[in-house]
Formats: C-alpha cells, sequence, structure tokens
C-alpha cells in the first residue's frame, strides 16, 4: 500500500474517538500474527489524565541520551498521523509509516478471512499495531508508550513495561472511565503488571488509594512522588523552572524543566524518576543523560511559542484540571500583560468548568470552530457559559481568529490558543503551509 492509501484505508475506519473500542483482544491477535513485535524492546508505560504526552517525551529524551534507539508513541496527532510514531526524535517517514502499516493490514485481512476476528480494528487499534510493528522494524531497543485513554482496556497495554508511570487523576472521558476519581483511578492503574515497578504523581486520596489496591494485587513496587520525590531550590526564569530534587535516597542539583509552566515540574520529576527506576534496573542511564535528555526535550502544543511580538501560546489543554493550571501560568508569569484567548472546544468537554477558569482572566475572548466532526459550535460554548466575557468576537476560521487577536494585541500583550487539540492542530497546519500571517 502506497502512503495515501494508507491514510485512505484508516480513515474509513472511522473517527478515532467515536469508534473507541476497548479490550485487548484484537490488538493481541494481530500482534500475534505478526511475530509479536512488542515483545522485541524493553518498554514503558504512562497513563494519566493531563501530562502523558510531556511526561513520554521528557522519559525518551533521556533515554535516547542514554543511547538507546528509543521509540516513542503519543496520541492523538496535531498535524499528521506520522507525529505518533518517532525513533530518536524523529517522526516515520511516509514509506516507512506505509510499510508497517501494509504489514498491518495484511495481518487484519488475514485474521478476518480466519474469523479470528469479528470486525475491523479501531482506528487506535490500527495504529497502535502500526507503532509496535514500525518500532521493531526500525530496531528500536526502548519505547516509551503514552495511553490512548484510561489503561486497563487501552491498546497500548498489552507490553510487561519495565516501567509504568501515572502522571495525575482528574475528570475527563467520564462516559468511559467512570464519574468518580476512584473509578478513573481504577481504569489508569490497569497498566500496573505484577512485581513491576508504578510511579505515581497521583495526590488526591481517593484516586491514590485505588492505584494503592492495584499495586498490591499486582505485588508490584509502588513509588509515590508525593512522599519520595523532595524538591528545593525553586526558581523560574521566563516561565522556565529549575530546582534541585532528593528522589528515595538519590540527589539531582540544578534540573532544568524543559518546557513552561510549573505545572511541568511535576512531569519532569516522574520522568527523572522513571528513568532512574531503569537505572537500578541496569538500564546504563547516568545522571549526564538525564541532564542532556532535558536539554533538548521538547512536547509540541503545550504552552508552545509560535510567536515573540506579541507573545503567542499554543495549549492543547482540553479539560478542567488543564484549565486550571494555565489560569496558574497566567497568574504566575504573565503578571500585568494583556491577555487574548482564542478558544475552541468539542462538545464532549466540560465547557463550562474550563471557561470559568481561563475567561476572567482575559482582556478579550476569540471564539472559534476548527473543522472536526465533534467540534462545539460558538451557540453551544455560549450557551454552557453562566455569563458571557464582556469582549468577545466570533470568528469561525481559527487562522483568522489568531490573526485579528495578534492585530488587536501590543508587542508586550499575549496571546493564548486554548481548549482543544484540533485547534492547535489547525494553526500548526496553517503555519507549515505559510498560511498563518502575525
Amino acid at each position: 500500500m502506497t502512503y495515501d492509501e494508507c491514510l485512505k484505508y484508516l480513515s474509513d475506519l472511522g473517527q478515532e474517538l467515536l469508534g473507541l473500542k476497548f479490550g485487548l483482544h484484537t490488538i493481541s491477535q494481530i500482534l500475534a500474527e505478526l511475530g509479536r513485535p512488542h515483545e522485541r524492546y524493553d518498554t514503558a508505560i504512562v497513563a494519566g489524565t493531563n501530562g502523558k504526552g510531556s511526561t513520554c517525551a521528557i522519559l525518551a529524551s533521556i533515554i535516547e541520551h542514554a543511547g538507546y534507539p528509543t521509540g516513542l508513541f503519543t496520541s492523538p496527532h496535531l498535524v499528521r498521523v506520522n507525529e505518533r510514531m518517532r525513533v530518536n526524535g524523529q517522526e516515520v517517514s511516509d514509506a516507512d509509516f506505509a510499510a508497517a502499516f501494509s504489514q498491518v493490514a495484511g495481518a487484519v485481512e488475514l485474521l478476518l478471512s480466519q474469523k479470528k476476528l469479528d470486525s475491523r480494528p479501531s482506528f487506535f487499534e490500527f495504529l497502535t499495531a502500526t507503532a509496535f510493528q514500525h518500532f521493531a522494524n526500525a530496531g528500536a531497543k526502548f519505547v516509551v508508550l503514552e495511553v490512548g485513554m484510561g489503561g486497563r482496556l487501552d491498546a497500548t497495554n498489552v507490553t510487561d513495561p519495565r516501567v509504568a508511570l501515572i502522571t495525575n487523576i482528574d475528570f475527563d472521558h467520564m462516559e468511559f472511565l467512570g464519574s468518580t476519581l476512584a473509578a478513573i483511578a481504577t481504569e489508569k492503574a490497569g497498566i500496573i503488571k505484577p512485581h513491576r515497578t508504578v510511579i505515581s504523581c497521583v495526590e488526591e486520596a481517593e484516586a491514590s488509594a485505588a492505584i494503592r489496591h492495584r499495586a498490591e494485587e499486582c505485588e508490584a513496587r509502588l513509588l509515590e512522588l508525593k512522599e519520595v520525590a523532595k524538591i528545593s531550590n525553586l526558581h523560574a526564569r521566563q516561565g522556565r523552572y529549575s530546582f534541585d530534587l532528593a528522589l528515595d535516597g538519590a540527589h539531582f542539583a540544578r534540573l532544568v524543566c524543559p518546557l513552561l509552566g510549573r505545572f511541568q515540574v511535576k512531569n519532569t520529576v516522574a520522568a527523572v524518576a522513571g528513568a532512574w527506576q531503569l537505572q537500578e534496573e541496569g538500564f546504563d542511564i547516568s545522571r549526564r543523560s538525564i541532564l542532556q535528555g532535558l536539554s533538548t526535550a521538547s512536547w509540541p502544543g503545550r504552552l508552545e511559542a509560535i510567536h515573540t511580538k506579541p507573545l503567542v501560546l499554543l495549549d492543547g489543554g482540553h479539560n478542567p484540571g488543564a484549565a486550571r493550571e494555565l489560569a496558574t501560568f497566567i497568574r504566575q508569569e504573565l503578571p500585568g500583560r494583556k491577555v487574548r484567548l482564542v478558544y475552541a472546544s468539542m462538545r464532549d468537554k466540560a465547557i463550562k468548568e474550563i471557561c470559568a477558569s481561563i475567561f476572567p482572566l482575559a482582556e478579550e475572548v476569540y471564539i472559534t470552530h476548527p473543522e472536526h466532526p465533534r467540534t462545539a459550535s460558538p451557540e453551544h460554548i455560549l450557551s454552557a457559559l453562566d455569563s458571557r466575557p464582556a469582549r468577545m468576537r466570533i470568528e469561525l476560521d481559527p487562522t483568522l481568529a489568531l490573526q485579528k487577536a495578534c492585530a488587536a494585541s501590543q508587542p508586550d500583550d499575549v496571546v493564548l490558543v486554548v481548549g482543544s487539540l484540533f485547534l492547535v492542530g489547525a494553526i500548526k497546519k496553517a503555519q507549515g503551509e505559510g498560511k498563518l500571517h502575525l
């Protein structure tokens, strides 16, 4: 199959979330037919409500700098599906994507003909299998996996990871994962495997109890960072933090968080803890590797700066927890500066709670509408609010909305593009095509 034929095949599987299926039977059957590519390298897996992608990117960067050919699987993508599969920081090429995808398609067709599968895999299952196959084709020695949703029945949860990490627990995807923090935590704790180590950033008592229960069931070693990680000498410079870390007997001086925002300190600590745990298990990961990994790690779409005057930041945070983190960032790092928001949301998100956190901090709000079947209309967004922003504009085209927000701003002002990864993707696509003029 050509690359374009692969994308057509993938599109025919349906929307990623609308076609979502939970369960490990289908992915396990496909991987078995492919010769179990996911068992040809060591893995780490990361679950959580927020911070999964950042933590994965930082951990993968550290392992890469330790000299291991390192795969990174994340979701969703912002512009191109290739973004989801990287080896040593490089996106899978169109040719390599097509090669791995075609191998998966061949296995699927055979399994369907043999009636070992009742139906085609979902969009996410197919891409997960493609990623596992690509990493094997590319000779990866270690792969960092970001859970798509939940954990227990997510298609990524078919490996025996050397370490599992849980970043946090908050309310999101409740129609799939449950309506309480304990229920959500139970699903995410499904990534914990017998006699392995799990590192938890979770602080809420109800969710922590669920994770401890799963760890005890699995006789897994649980490191709760709220107990074993101590941060000192925390300093901020232009939104980026440095700190010293005492971690379960080990000490790290002058670590620098590679991403903007104080909330990224916790994700950085989780990644460092994951890497150091791997070192304790025999992986050759030095303190130098950790420092080098932190110095080069990046993660698009999370307070990503794309322009300076005015400062334009892209943030795909799309749930109440991410909105609270963003509000804290505005208060702490942007005091006295006028902030304009370009906002969009999917219909199934907690729009009222998200907007209550960030809208009051804005000089002006531009509500927009990226092209996606799940996008909330401006009318839907406004109907969810207790009160409308004092200064608000509706501009359906995301690129025009951002350009108008920048035109209304002074050089020292800030424009935040927030609320949806699909909105961030639309802006990055326009930028890549030379259609964004700021």
